[in-house]
């Protein structure tokens, strides 16, 4: 028997576990939201469109302002995500279309991901009334409360 075929199997077991390993490297793109086009917003005057106007151009917004709905938000993200570790996010764009009382624009600004800024939760836990049990605890505390849920009296 010749060696040849063996050398050909392995080089062909080699090449594809080389692709393999480099397919497993390759990152893992999520696209979020919608930005609308810059000619759409560039239509968009400010004191002249209305919230009807907007939302049959651009459509529903991906957020409202928390209190009131005088600010829309049109959101998109990109995260890259390699194997196992966390999500990264690469790029992010926000149109922020504000409303005044008579539902005509107001301004149109746009952000990106470079005047995004961190904020640090807080870890604090809201105390709770009442006792911790065990689970020991919890399941004697329950031996015979409901021998009699079943029938009727």
């Amino acid at each position: 028997m010749s060696p040849r075929p063996f050398v050909a199997r392995f080089h062909l077991f080699l090449a594809v576990a080389l692709g393999a390993l480099a397919a497993a490297c390759t990152p893992t793109i999520n696209q979020r939201g919608n930005l609308p086009d810059s000619i759409v917003l560039a239509e968009l005057e400010p004191g002249k469109a209305t919230r009807q106007d907007v939302a049959r151009k651009l459509g529903s917004p991906s957020s409202v302002a928390s209190f009131g709905d005088d600010t829309w938000y049109y959101i998109a993200s990109r995260t890259e995500r390699f194997a196992f570790y966390k999500p990264k996010l690469v790029a992010q764009q926000i149109v922020a279309i504000e409303f005044d009382k008579r539902g005509l624009i107001k301004s149109v600004k746009q952000y990106g991901l470079d005047e995004a800024r961190d904020i640090d939760p807080v870890d604090r836990v809201t105390p709770t009334s009442g006792k911790k049990l065990t689970i020991i605890q919890q399941l004697v505390e329950n031996i015979g409360r409901f021998a009699g849920a079943g029938t009727e009296q």
